[in-house]
């Protein structure tokens, strides 16, 4: 069965409002280790401290950001804002183009109750959509 990007024209135009960026105790942002090192650079931060402010292990040994106040990212600004933007792991990067979003109507219309620049826009392209899910799974590997 195809899924729900091939056959069908997705809308996204992010209004930069940080849901995306709330975790709510059930999401994280996985990073690689090349990742966490590129933002630890961006910060200007020595590597011991960027480890204890920032970083944590999952059970499993998953690398991931550290949760925040307030179940928000981290590095969310008081504003809502990212504070490391240019360097945002691809997970953050590829929003709301994964897998898992993109494969059915059902997911993508559930994701829009969380993030309201879903379906607003311009259409994006099924390429660029490819490319996000792409960067996903290599990720992932």
């Amino acid at each position: 069965m195809e899924p729900f990007y091939e056959s069908g024209s997705l809308r996204f135009s992010c209004t930069r409002c940080g849901k995306c960026c709330e975790t709510a105790g059930e999401y994280y942002v996985f990073l690689s280790a090349h990742e966490a090192e590129l933002i630890r650079r961006f910060l200007d931060l020595s590597p011991a401290w960027f480890r204890r402010r920032y970083l944590s292990r999952l059970e499993d040994g998953a690398l991931v950001l550290a949760a925040g106040r307030d179940e928000r990212c981290v590095f969310l600004d008081r504003e809502g804002r990212c504070r490391i933007y240019a360097a945002r792991p691809v997970q953050c990067r590829t929003y709301p183009f994964w897998p898992e979003v993109v494969n059915t109507r059902r997911n993508w219309r559930r994701e829009a109750r969380r993030c309201e620049g879903i379906d607003d826009g311009p259409i994006v392209s099924r390429r660029a959509i490819r490319r996000a899910i792409r960067l996903c799974r290599d990720q992932a590997e």
